[in-house]
């Protein structure tokens, strides 16, 4: 795959409701990565994870770009392109509780300019397909564990075929065995499709088990971790 980098953060500012939260942050993705983004809660995981997404705007910097596009410069009618292009998966699901899960999906679509009754099912067909859950197809959200309710955000976030996959603790309410089937559908889309996936997290346990380039908030700022070792799980607390 080519080496492209697809998020550029230099000297960046990102605050929420008039606070700074992360200071200076310099921050760089390559497509194809697979990238952790730790930190105790309140240390601003989130924060830069709805930057990339433009849900809260850049305080100052010296460049920020996500995807090609210019978030310092970004015009409010352009963000949803931008969104097109990235999918989210939040830690409690939010999936629409009245309807099913084909039509959780075909709401996403039909909201992005799909069309064709065919196409749409065919391509909820095939994001089902690709966690495990086309059986499902016609259960309400309650009717799922909490781990089919995230595989269903998961193939939600798929839909448009994003270059990009931004995972705000994905497994934050889910028991370690679930944890491991929903990191094994994270990892195989990063391998398989090349998806780039950032993931905020604060579970030692996973990052034990599933190892990946790692970046820790802190304090205000985010520091690279280059290795394994360098990661002070006692830290998590």
């Amino acid at each position: 795959m080519e080496d492209k980098i697809i998020i550029d953060f230099e000297n960046v500012d990102i605050a929420h409701d008039g606070n700074l939260v992360l200071d200076n942050v310099n921050f760089k993705i390559n497509s194809g990565e697979f990238v952790y983004i730790i930190g105790r809660v309140g240390s601003g995981k989130t924060s830069l994870i709805r930057a990339i997404n433009a849900e809260i705007p850049i305080e100052k910097a010296t460049s920020a770009n996500a995807l090609g596009f210019d978030l310092t410069t970004l015009k409010s009618k352009r963000v949803p392109t931008l969104r097109r292009k990235l999918g989210v998966v939040f830690q409690d699901f939010k999936l629409l509780t009245d309807r099913n899960v084909f039509e959780n999906l075909a709401f996403v679509l039909r909201a992005t300019d799909w069309k064709e009754k065919k196409k749409i099912e065919a391509r909820i067909n095939e994001v089902l397909d690709s966690v495990e859950l086309k059986k499902k197809l016609h259960k309400m959200p309650h009717q799922l564990s909490g781990g089919e309710q995230q595989r269903v955000a998961i193939a939600r976030a798929l839909l448009n075929n994003p270059t990009l996959l931004l995972a705000d603790e994905p497994t934050g309410n889910l028991d370690p065995e679930t944890s491991d089937k929903i990191m094994e559908i994270l990892f195989e889309l990063n391998s398989k499709l090349g998806i780039t996936i950032i993931m905020a997290t604060h579970n030692h346990t996973l990052l034990k088990k599933y190892p990946a380039q790692t970046y820790k908030c802190d304090k205000g700022n985010i520091t690279k971790l280059d290795t394994a070792e360098e990661i002070d799980f006692e830290y998590f607390g």
